[in-house]
């Protein structure tokens, strides 16, 4: 039984927000500029004020400290809650993480930003707290919706080949795709459609443009697997 005095612990907001930069999966990060870890590099994030939601604090301090407006994203979802007492050296602190996605974003500098960068997950620095971890957490959400959900248009521009499509599935996976197979599966989800467009990638003859039929998160009849 729990005995010691009550002492709340403080609610903290971080974000993850993905996008797709070169092929690759990249996640917004800021430069911390007070200790703990001053210096480092870190998630969006800090604390949810008496009398706001934590879907508000994240829409707040990801515009103050990172630069980019939740209006920007695609795709956005709250991700866990990450409770480890000892997570923050100040105290115990428990955040409420989200997840967003989007498309050519480019934090806006303002005087309360903290020098925000996209980083390739590949290469990322040494990160403050737990945010490896949550990051890790985040990526392997984002494969698991690709599974069951059409979540892959948050990565996509709003006309795409089906080469693009499958690059970006593999960004996520972190793995190569068999070519025939994934154009047979995804195409029998029937979510997007031919446009009257085409695109020329490299020396190859031009490829078909598509687009998705509706735009927001959709549930596949069948799963990707």
């Amino acid at each position: 039984m729990y005995t010691a005095e009550y002492v709340p612990p403080t609610l903290v907001v971080d974000s993850v927000i993905f996008q797709l930069i070169d092929g690759e999966l990249n996640v917004l990060l800021i430069q911390r500029g007070a200790d703990p870890f001053k210096d480092w590099w870190a998630l969006p994030g800090g604390y949810c004020a008496a009398g706001e939601t934590t879907q508000g604090a994240m829409a707040r301090i990801l515009e103050r400290k990172g630069g980019i407006t939740i209006k920007q994203l695609q795709h956005i979802e709250q991700l866990y809650t990450f409770d480890t007492v000892a997570r923050d050296p100040r105290g115990h602190a428990v955040s409420v993480s989200y997840m967003g996605i989007g498309l050519d974003l480019a934090p806006q500098q303002g005087s309360h930003t903290q020098q925000p960068h996209f980083f390739p997950l590949s290469a990322l620095p040494d990160l403050a707290y737990d945010h490896k971890d949550i990051i890790e957490y985040a990526r392997t959400r984002l494969a698991a919706k690709l599974s069951y959900t059409n979540v892959i248009f948050a990565l996509l521009p709003p006309t795409f080949t089906l080469t693009q499509v499958q690059a970006a599935y593999e960004a996520v996976l972190g793995r190569e795709l068999d070519k025939r197979n994934f154009r047979k599966k995804f195409l029998s989800f029937d979510l997007i459609q031919e446009t009257d467009e085409m695109l020329r990638e490299g020396p190859h003859r031009p490829a078909r443009l598509f687009r998705f039929k509706t735009n927001g998160l959709q549930h596949l009849t069948t799963r990707f697997d």
